[in-house]
């Protein structure tokens, strides 16, 4: 397994994010080319909890105007996590 810091990147922080931390549900971006498995163990080194499930999908660019200039958002994955009763996660 590659080391946690290499899947994990950021996590999703959003009113509907925020409101699934109460019910021991966290969203992160990770890496493109990590697996279930890998975000499992991953979340499990980095903050110390148990993992019950993982859901992962890949965002799709959007597209963005400032004034004249069009562009586009980047893609990235996207895992949904969700802990054990009991633990939880502290950003």
């Amino acid at each position: 397994m590659k080391d946690y810091t290499d899947i994990i990147i950021a996590p999703v922080i959003t009113e509907k994010s925020a409101t699934a931390s109460e019910n021991n549900v966290y969203t992160f971006k990770v890496a493109k080319s990590a697996n279930k498995i890998q975000i499992k163990k991953a979340i499990e080194a980095a903050f110390k909890v148990t993992v019950t499930k993982v859901n992962t999908l890949n965002t799709k660019a959007k597209k963005k105007r400032v004034g004249r200039y069009t562009g586009m958002t980047k893609t990235y994955k996207k895992a949904i996590v969700t802990v054990k009763d009991g633990d939880k996660i502290e950003f």
